[in-house]
């Protein structure tokens, strides 16, 4: 957990995230019953609009192991649902459902994007051009 917890404050102090594409902030894990709630903000830093934007969010417990996980399109995904224009923002809530009961109070999360795709169709790539800020 230190780990991932110096590696997103190394990640937030980097220059990087300026310039990041996509900009993601994601708050704090709210637990819910049964579920898990993981609130996005999404920022466009593209110069087009994105189409769709696919993301899986891991819901640890508080010794990193993994609870449950959920695949969503945050952005787009279906021709009902509207894209991400360029410089627009945007918030999504990663809803998580989880079948055991929850052991205890840190429950965490770790979202990771693996799909996006460009109004003008072209794939973006998520390890260099999406950077996500985990705010605490």
């Amino acid at each position: 957990m230190k780990r991932l917890r110096l590696l997103l404050t190394a990640a937030w102090l980097c220059p990087i995230f300026a310039t990041a594409q996509l900009a993601v902030t994601m708050s704090p894990v709210k637990i819910v019953g049964q579920k898990a709630v993981v609130p996005l903000a999404i920022q466009n830093n593209f110069n087009e609009a994105v189409k769709s934007a696919r993301a899986v969010a891991f819901l640890l417990d508080e010794h990193g192991r993994m609870l449950a996980q959920s695949t969503k399109w945050v952005i787009g995904g279906s021709t009902d649902k509207a894209g991400l224009k360029a410089g627009g923002t945007n918030s999504f809530n990663f809803v998580i459902n989880v079948t055991r009961p929850f052991a205890g109070t840190n429950t965490t999360a770790h979202v990771t994007f693996n799909r996006i795709i460009l109004e003008s169709g072209k794939l973006a790539d998520p390890a260099k051009q999406v950077t996500i800020l985990q705010v605490h």
